[in-house]
């Protein structure tokens, strides 16, 4: 009479064990889906500092703060840097972050150095011209980044950028600004110096829609720091710059950089000019 209760109470521990597995391997599933989701808060949290900067920024050019703005700007490329950072370390990346960062970027590099301008000078040209001067580096630069992105969805990995970075874009704007905002220079822009302005609007506008190549910074691991050691140079360069000589600092800091892409441009041409292969690609980093 033993046996057969033996027999049905192992039937039923198989029983259970076959409809815990289904359980268990669920379970797992939405542990490391929330472990992800978790690690993806790390990135996003920087990428909506950016944001918030980028509105901050707007918030003080409209109080009349324009230096204050300025560096808010340069706050908010400092969050951007520090979520790509992120993302590469806790090794997360989707469309949700992606599209967010894109986000942030418009607000920050676009809008704000935008509307930093049009407060700046660009007013003295009217509301309507001035304005439409002023919006050049927002329309263009959504433009750069849903260009970025179509790339990135399309699988196209590189380590040189097509156009310069809103962020750059923002950074050479608003460093200008800091540099020129007390000196005696500009207390009254009159004509020339409002014509250095709109060619500096107009000339970073149109580098961040052009085909124009500009480093990027790769991810500073064993490999890339040999293989790009001139670039992370000129990346602790820059950094270097801008905290011993400041506003002055980071300007010159820009100019190598816009300097880089456009030497290298330069040099393509050449090539394409002296040589058969109209296909020759631009002289890479040694």
């Amino acid at each position: 009479m033993e046996t057969p209760t033996t027999t049905s109470e192992s039937s039923r521990g198989v029983g259970r064990r076959r409809r815990r597995g289904p359980v268990l391997r669920a379970r797992r599933a939405s542990d490391g889906r929330s472990g992800q989701r978790a690690r993806a808060a790390v990135p996003n949290f920087f990428t909506l500092m950016n944001l918030l900067a980028g509105f901050f920024s707007l918030i003080q050019t409209a109080a009349g703060n324009l230096e204050a703005a300025a560096w808010l700007v340069v706050l908010a490329a400092f969050f951007d840097l520090l979520d790509g950072l992120m993302a590469r370390l806790v090794g997360v990346s989707g469309e949700f972050g992606v599209e967010l960062d894109s986000l942030s970027d418009v607000v920050s590099f676009g809008v704000a150095p935008s509307f930093l301008l049009y407060v700046f000078g660009l007013h003295q040209l009217g509301s309507m011209w001035g304005g439409l001067l002023a919006s050049l580096p927002a329309l263009f630069g959504a433009v750069r980044l849903a260009r970025f992105n179509s790339l990135a969805e399309a699988g196209v990995k590189t380590t040189e950028f097509t156009g310069l970075p809103i962020p750059a874009q923002a950074g050479t704007v608003v460093v200008f600004i800091l540099t020129f905002i007390e000196r005696p220079w500009f207390d009254v822009l009159a004509r020339p110096q409002l014509s250095v302005l709109i060619t500096l609007v107009v000339g970073l506008s149109a580098l961040m829609v052009s085909p124009i190549s500009f480093p990027a910074l790769p991810q500073p691991n064993p490999a890339n720091l040999r293989a790009y050691r001139y670039r992370f140079l000129l990346f602790l360069l820059a950094m270097l710059l801008g905290v011993v000589f400041q506003e002055e600092g980071l300007l010159a800091a820009a100019i190598i950089y816009l300097g880089w892409g456009l030497g290298r441009a330069l040099m393509w041409a050449i090539r394409v000019a002296t040589v058969e292969d109209p296909d020759a690609e631009p002289v890479e980093e040694p």
